[in-house]
């Protein structure tokens, strides 16, 4: 695959679809079985609050991977991300519920850059909380 966007096309400024993930207890089982990490502060409410935590929160993986689904979307193509670096700032709680959480994403072109590449800064939110800090991706496109 090849990205879809022509770097020719994108300025400094060029705003990405924002997208909103639901995670609910159910989904992080999954991930856990997907990853191998079955830490229980991620399915187990009573170990999370007994170590300090307001109840389970999504791994921070996880997170992770859903935000950069606003640039792989956008551009078109996966393997256009060259580079992608986060710092975790506030955990995504996860209540015991039918809703779960939501994680809100949005992008905007931050930098052009040489050899088709451009630095997208991501925002995430969860609870009206930013969850991830430093959120930047480079991708090279068409």
């Amino acid at each position: 695959m090849t990205a879809k966007i022509a770097y020719s096309d994108v300025e400094v400024g060029t705003e990405l679809p924002a997208q909103t993930f639901s995670v609910t207890r159910a989904t992080l089982v999954q991930y856990a079985g997907a990853s191998g990490d079955f830490n229980p502060i991620h399915w187990n409410e009573k170990f999370a609050k007994e170590v300090g935590l307001p109840d389970v929160i999504a791994h921070g993986m996880f997170t992770m991977a859903e935000a950069i689904r606003v640039v792989t979307d956008w551009a078109g193509d996966p393997g256009s991300v060259v580079q992608y670096g986060v710092r975790f700032t506030k955990p995504v709680v996860v209540p015991n519920d039918d809703h779960g959480a939501t994680i809100e994403v949005s992008g905007k072109v931050a930098a052009k850059l040489d050899d088709n590449t451009v630095r997208v800064d991501l925002t995430a939110t969860s609870a009206g909380q930013k969850v991830l800090g430093m959120s930047r991706a480079v991708v090279r496109l068409a």
